[in-house]
């Protein structure tokens, strides 16, 4: 067996039979916080990614983590879980929460969290204009959105290392969509150089967040395209041979909506779940023809191998293996559509030990750290659906 152990592995770090170990963020607005959990445990099991891509929310954890050094990445996560969680809403506080009992009594304190930051936004994130765009002058920035997240841009210069995180140890992406020509567009290191505006423009979802201004070109929320950046990673090259952790907080799956408060839940939830399934089961196909195509090629005479159709065949020939570990955030039965907005106190916390404890449980499995040994080279590995312990 070809195991290729990474080079640049600390004495901290997990010796793993990958040669790069990639951590996917899906957007989600409030929900954030799970991944946040999530990076807590797989840092904990010394597992450090090699190569870190968002959207949205997505991006904003994955701009504190590749910019900052391992052992402050869950501080500096925390500090702003904490912060945007601690707005005018936290007059509620927690044990506004603790007497609620019931399903019914929690979804109504959380529309009233969510209320609270609607009205007025989330801390050192975004805020409420105080003119209505609707009486701005046409054509200034304040006319098309009903946010103003400048206080986003200080935040992050304040919790994210740009030098760090352009230097090249942690490979970062961020996806957003170009307004004038609709094209989704991945602002990579390996091509651009990252400033705050660029994880700023992944998650400027309009009507909320205005557009944001890069090289002359304007930018909204990448989800408006594609929630997951799981082709990113899927088609980007070099290919290595790749353990992912995807972490969704949108779940695809769910139930028959009962009321229009129902429907509107489960609409944003297939939106921005962004068909993460059906990607992931596109890719397994792509792997099995380029294993087909390398054992064909492998039996070809000598005077066919050198050919023009053979050489052009071996660009995408490889026997290179992938780990696809689904950690999906599963809402609970009092979340509502406004889930994705609510930044309670209490609801970060859950959010954050749902991830936390779904990925230390997902890490028990005896296959998820190992290569994959089938016919296509891919494993995936959902834990609510390949079983709990």
């Amino acid at each position: 067996m070809n195991v290729q152990i990474r080079h640049h592995a600390s004495s901290s770090e997990r010796q793993l039979p990958f040669e790069c170990v990639a951590l996917v963020l899906q957007g989600g607005g409030a929900l954030g916080a799970y991944q946040a959990g999530v990076y807590e445990a797989l840092a904990e099991a010394g597992i450090h990614p090699d190569w870190i891509a968002g959207v949205s929310i997505g991006a904003i954890n994955a701009a504190i983590i590749a910019g900052n050094p391992p052992n402050s990445r869950v501080d500096r996560l925390r500090e702003f879980w904490t912060q945007v969680s601690s707005g005018p809403w936290s007059c509620l506080g927690e044990a506004s929460f603790g007497v609620a009992k019931g399903d019914t009594a929690r979804n109504i304190l959380n529309a009233m969290s969510a209320g609270f930051a609607l009205a007025s936004g989330a801390r050192d994130f975004f805020a409420i204009r105080p003119v209505t765009p609707w009486l701005q002058p046409t054509g200034t920035i304040e006319a098309t959105s009903f946010y103003d997240t400048s206080y986003l841009k200080r935040t992050l210069e304040r919790l994210v290392d740009f030098d760090r995180l352009n230097a090249g140890v942690t490979r970062f992406s961020v996806g957003a969509v170009n307004v004038r020509t609709g094209n989704f567009l991945y602002f990579d290191t390996t091509t651009h150089t990252i400033a705050a505006e660029h994880i700023m423009a992944s998650g400027a979802l309009p009507p909320g967040f205005p557009a944001v201004e890069i090289e002359g070109e304007y930018y909204w929320d990448g989800g408006l395209v594609s929630n997951t950046p799981l082709q990113w990673l899927a088609h980007g090259q070099p290919r290595r041979d790749t353990l992912a952790f995807q972490v969704d907080l949108w779940n695809a799956r769910g139930e028959l909506p009962r009321n229009m408060f129902e429907v509107a839940t489960r609409e944003k939830e297939i939106r921005y779940s962004s068909r993460t399934r059906a990607t992931t089961d596109q890719f397994k196909h792509i792997q099995e023809l380029r294993y087909a195509l390398a054992g064909l090629l492998e039996k070809l005479p000598e005077d066919l191998k050198n050919g023009p159709e053979a050489c052009l065949l071996g660009t995408a020939a490889d026997r290179k293996v992938y780990n696809i570990i689904h950690l999906i955030y599963r809402a609970k039965t009092y979340e509502g559509h406004s889930k994705d907005y609510e930044f309670s106190e209490l609801s970060m916390k859950e959010h954050w030990r749902a991830g936390y404890y779904d990925t230390r449980r997902t890490l028990r499995h005896p296959n998820v750290l190992e290569r994959p040994t089938n016919t296509a080279g891919v494993f995936t590995f959902d834990l609510h659906a390949d079983g709990r312990e």
